[in-house]
């Protein structure tokens, strides 16, 4: 056994097919399946059910791919350490975003990620909270900016900012003359949320049961571009975090944006990577330009 046929087996595992696979192994289909059918002859066991329609990951097969994931994140970890000892703040450097940060921090911060990092190639992507998680611990991302601490014990946080949610409701709203609006005041509204498995959805609903005792919302599967547009319809109201005001623009004056009153709705930022990853000056490089980048009169740095 070896790197090499561990990757095989993660490829086929995360493509379903053999021949997808190959491809992206860069290597022949013959090749890589006969490497693979070696290596459940050396282990006495059946990583893969294969059909003439469909490859399927049998129950050892998916124990030994989570741990060949974790073989290859070390191994990864041997490069980057020998790298980062040469140059931290150089190389490739993988990092997501959750989708209710992405679209309004990224504009803030990758010109000067570009200007301060000159020899950094960056990749980003977008994705929930538990598949970031997930993504990081597998060492298939070197990073993550979330809104909750990460529940895998492998990864650590560097907190940046405290961000508050602000209430979005229509221009006609009967609410929308008010400085500020207190959760209470929601108490009868319809409550847009986003969908399962998006924690601002979580936070928002955690924030207005504590004030209203509401347990219910309207939820929809979109994003929170549309739901803002859905408030701004007047189809109910809606909290956004406070850097999203930055894109209020695009819905004109239909869509009023007031604090919340008691400043207590609202979520800590944070960025996210494994604990053994080792290029630690370059994550903080890139906590202090995500700080120094977020405007200070929506947001609350922290140091």
């Amino acid at each position: 056994m070896n790197l090499r046929d561990l990757r095989y087996v993660v490829a086929v595992c995360d493509q379903r097919h053999f021949g997808r696979a190959a491809e992206t192994c860069h290597v022949s289909q013959p090749a890589l399946s006969g490497q693979i059918r070696k290596l459940e002859d050396d282990l006495g066991v059946a990583l893969f059910e294969r059909t003439n329609r469909a490859v399927y990951v049998t129950p050892v097969g998916e124990a030994i791919v989570a741990q060949a994931r974790q073989v290859l994140a070390l191994a990864d970890e041997i490069v980057e350490t020998a790298r980062a000892a040469k140059d931290p703040l150089s190389g490739e450097f993988s990092l997501g975003m959750i989708q209710t940060i992405g679209p309004y921090l990224s504009p803030l911060v990758l010109s000067t990620i570009r200007e301060e990092l000159p020899d950094l190639s960056l990749t980003l992507m977008e994705g929930q909270t538990a598949d970031l998680e997930n993504r990081m611990a597998n060492g298939e991302l070197d990073g993550a900016v979330l809104a909750t601490v990460p529940d895998d014990p492998r990864l650590r946080e560097i907190a940046l900012y405290d961000e508050p949610f602000w209430i979005a409701l229509s221009q006609g709203h009967p609410l929308a003359g008010r400085d500020a609006i207190d959760l209470g005041d929601l108490r009868n509204e319809e409550l847009l949320l986003l969908a399962d498995g998006h924690c601002l959805r979580d936070q928002v609903l955690d924030a207005c049961h504590a004030a209203t005792g509401t347990t219910e919302a309207n939820t929809r599967h979109t994003s929170l571009e549309t739901l803002l547009a859905l408030a701004a319809a007047g189809d109910g109201v809606t909290l956004m975090p406070a850097l999203s005001k930055l894109r209020r623009d695009s819905l004109g004056r239909a869509i009023v944006l007031r604090p919340e009153a008691s400043g207590s709705a609202g979520r800590t930022v944070r960025l996210a990577c494994r604990k053994t990853f080792p290029r630690t000056e370059l994550v903080e490089r890139l906590a202090a330009i995500i700080r120094a980048g977020v405007p200070r009169d929506l947001v609350t740095v922290l140091d």
